[in-house]
């Protein structure tokens, strides 16, 4: 569709055969990873996790 998009996941799924959710991802899959937990943590600690990683978001969004 042309639409740029980076998958994120936690480290947690980095080794796994299978993405969040439990879907098969294939062997490309080339997400960006954040730090495991996220569900139960506070709002400072997930914008945190976003701050650590928005850099490589935006360069992969964004190059040609």
């Amino acid at each position: 569709m042309g639409i740029a998009s980076v998958p994120v996941a936690t480290h947690e799924f980095h080794d796994r055969r299978t993405g969040p959710g439990g879907c098969t991802r294939p062997a490309e899959f080339d997400a960006v990873y954040v730090s495991h937990p996220i569900q139960d943590q506070t709002k400072a600690e997930i914008e945190a996790k976003a701050d650590a990683v928005v850099e490589e978001l935006v360069a992969r969004l964004t190059k040609c």
